[in-house]
């Protein structure tokens, strides 16, 4: 069992960056590969980002290659999401996620409650 937190999410101007946090808990955290996504208002939740369980291979979705970076350290139990030159259509609720490497949310076995992201223009 793996429980997920995001936190780091907020309000920022265009042009800005944030750093979203994912801290998860279980001993084999160590062990899944992770993936954020996002789900703006009035539109499907989709793929942002995953990285393997140890951390050597990355995918993004291709709008956002450039932009978002994810990455992860195993101690503490920890998947970051930093996101550079923002954009107003970046804003929405971003969600963390475990057990998968997939573009495919129904693929993850486990979910955090979201981390709410405004971009202002």
């Amino acid at each position: 069992q793996v429980q997920v937190v995001e936190s780091g999410g907020g309000l920022v101007q265009a042009g800005g960056s944030l750093r979203l946090s994912c801290a998860a808990s279980g001993r084999t955290f160590s062990r899944y590969s992770m993936g954020w996504f996002r789900q703006a208002p009035g539109k499907d939740r989709e793929f942002v980002a995953a990285i393997t369980w140890s951390g050597g291979s990355t995918r993004y979705a291709d709008s956002l290659k450039g932009r978002f970076t994810i990455s992860r350290d195993n101690a503490p139990n920890t998947v970051y999401l930093q996101m550079n030159s923002l954009k107003p259509e970046d804003t929405g609720v971003y969600y963390c996620a475990a057990g998968s490497y997939s573009q495919y949310a129904w693929e993850y076995a486990y979910w955090g409650q979201g981390t709410q992201v405004t971009v202002s223009s």
